[in-house]
């Protein structure tokens, strides 16, 4: 494991301007090096790793990352605070620069080893636990949580929830701006049916004008982020479009709402991650692991079907390999031009 003292310091807070939600088999090491290929400063999050996974499973494995990777935060679900605190431990001996409690995912799976969402109901025992991983480490600990959950009162509950987490000496929290059902509705369901309620997000900022809060749940495009920013909020944490169009939401990330570097471009992307895809070829790894992320870089340009369909249908093949990332990038750029010579007639 890299010691924490080997890693570069980042100002997370400004780092957290803006971010890409940790998300159950998405945000994979793979796809945070291509994230991090597209935006220099932009905060990711890994993939939610239970604390019993680490501390009993001893499955150490899921915490690799590559180091190009930072700022990257790990996100854990538990609610022992002893055997979170030795998580985050773990944890920040990986090298990760921010450990995460996740008090907002609604799955059954979490829901039966009483951590996620289900914590809303219990904001004395997250107090426990940030209290306990906060005393075990000196990498930074925060908190994602749901404004509330069934049948809870979201303007009473989450300003005595954010209250309790600054007392534990919580500084940054991100807020997924809908309730959580945790009886009726699927977590597929929990993302989209539930409203979101930015109102009361911009209120708890007034409320709390010194603790960071990143609005989730419902921004997929940078104009909104930057509306969120530009409205008093510190910073904006983007889900499901930063996966599925990623060019979107990160080539211009660093210019537009951090003010500095170049955009970058999805032809540029591809050619970055072709020896971070040789170096994974080359440990026996996958072609189709990493090529999955990517199938969204030319999402809504002329070229992005072909591109999906040569890398989807191809990539899991035996002999896969980087002249198949390069075929597909060829069929993007034929079309590309041929609808540039369209529209020019």
């Amino acid at each position: 494991m890299v010691q924490v003292s080997e890693i570069k310091k980042y100002n997370l807070h400004q780092n957290a301007r803006l971010s890409v939600a940790p998300m159950m088999d998405w945000t994979t090491t793979h796809c945070r090096t291509l994230h991090r290929m597209m935006s220099k400063h932009t905060l990711l999050y890994t993939e939610m790793v239970t604390s019993p996974a680490l501390v009993q499973g001893r499955a150490f494995h899921l915490l690799d990352h590559d180091a190009s990777e930072h700022p990257v935060a790990l996100q854990l679900g538990g609610s022992d605070p002893a055997e979170l605190a030795e998580a985050a431990r773990i944890g920040a001996a990986a090298g990760y620069d921010e450990i995460n409690l996740n008090v907002g995912c609604p799955s059954d799976r979490v829901q039966s080893g009483a951590f996620g969402a289900v914590l809303m109901k219990d904001a004395a025992l997250v107090s426990k636990c940030i209290t306990a991983m906060r005393h075990a480490i000196d990498v930074e600990v925060t908190v994602k949580c749901r404004i509330g959950v069934d049948d809870q009162n979201p303007e009473e509950v989450l300003p005595e929830f954010l209250s309790r987490m600054v007392g534990a000496g919580i500084e940054r929290v991100a807020v997924h701006a809908r309730m959580a059902w945790l009886d009726g509705l699927s977590p597929k369901e929990n993302r989209d049916i539930p409203p979101l309620n930015y109102p009361l997000v911009h209120r708890m900022k007034e409320l709390f004008p010194n603790l960071h809060i990143s609005l989730n749940g419902g921004i997929t495009t940078l104009e909104a982020a930057q509306a969120a920013l530009d409205a008093g909020l510190d910073g904006v944490m983007i889900g499901r479009a930063a996966y599925h169009q990623p060019s979107d939401i990160l080539c211009q990330a660093d210019r537009r709402i951090y003010g500095e570097g170049d955009d970058t471009t999805p032809e540029s992307i591809v050619h970055s991650m072709l020896p971070y895809i040789e170096a994974h070829l080359e440990r026996g790894g996958k072609l189709g692991a990493v090529t999955r992320p990517m199938l969204g870089l030319f999402a809504g340009r002329p070229g992005a079907r072909i591109w999906r369909r040569v890398l989807s249908e191809g990539a899991h093949r035996p002999d896969a390999g980087i002249a198949l990332v390069l075929e597909a990038l060829e069929q993007v750029q034929t079309q590309t031009m041929l609808a540039s010579q369209t529209h020019a007639v």
